[in-house]
């Protein structure tokens, strides 16, 4: 069963990081080189419809890694995941208090009603979401070490 929950576990976050990842390096460089109005309409339907997801693939992840933590206490790798769960804390914590914030008003923007710095909101979007990527392809990385 153990064995189980660690490939169910790193087979979600694996996704999650791939999503993220996509996100950062590949949809959001398509949406802004569309002409005029059809990034940022591309990037507020983005932020509603993975916006409605993806708290719970975070907050599953992590209840996955603390389920693998505990159920494994006593073998080999527990420490690696412990530490990836840690991390995926940070990504959960980096999204409240700094991502969704901006994510929560880009959704709503129309050409009509942004705001006249909404791709300064956007860069800082992207740059915190850089550092989540990185935190989030951490953890990956360890749990991925944690079954080996």
């Amino acid at each position: 069963m153990l064995d189980a929950l660690q490939v169910f576990t790193t087979v979600i976050v694996g996704l999650m990081v791939g999503v993220e990842f996509s996100v950062a390096f590949v949809v959001n460089r398509i949406l802004d080189a569309l002409p005029e109005d059809s990034g940022q309409l591309g990037r507020a339907h983005g932020g509603r419809m993975l916006g409605a997801l993806m708290p719970f693939w975070y907050i599953g992840s992590l209840v996955l890694s603390a389920v693998w933590a505990i159920a494994g206490w006593h073998h080999p790798g527990t420490g690696l995941v412990v530490v990836a769960a840690g991390l995926l804390i940070v990504s959960v914590i980096m999204s409240v208090l700094l991502l969704v914030p901006i994510n929560n008003r880009g959704k709503t923007w129309t050409p009509e009603n942004r705001p006249a710095d909404w791709k300064e909101q956007m860069n800082r979007w992207d740059r915190f979401h850089y550092v989540r990527v990185a935190v989030i392809i951490a953890a990956f990385t360890l749990l991925v070490a944690a079954l080996t």
